[in-house]
């Protein structure tokens, strides 16, 4: 059986490792549109399995967390990062350079 978008989408944010980043574009980019960016979002604000997908750790490509309120509150997805460690610059941004996944685009 083939996978929808959505599953896919799924499939590759389960592979953050606790304590690091990705963008929405990477996400795009490693199943197979870069142009999927905004459909990430729509999938990761509709997370069937918060438990097991962890959403909170994909941020957009200034390292700046979501505004709304999918994970809990304004502030929740930071909070949620730095209790994994992921450390935030004086502007309020991911230090991208730290923390962003190098696990993607990658063949499997």
């Amino acid at each position: 059986m083939e996978k929808n978008t959505f599953q896919l989408i799924y499939e590759q944010v389960r592979k953050i490792p606790k304590g690091k980043v990705a963008t929405y574009g990477q996400i795009a980019a490693n199943v197979g549109n870069r142009r999927l960016s905004q459909v990430v979002g729509f999938a990761l604000h509709s997370n069937p399995d918060p438990e097991m997908i962890p959403c909170h750790r994909v941020v957009n490509r200034f390292g700046e967390t979501s505004g709304s309120f999918a994970f809990g509150g304004k502030d929740r997805q930071r909070e949620l990062l730095e209790a994994e460690g992921v450390e935030f610059t004086a502007d309020g941004r991911v230090d991208m350079e730290k923390f962003m996944w190098d696990g993607l685009y990658k063949e499997e």
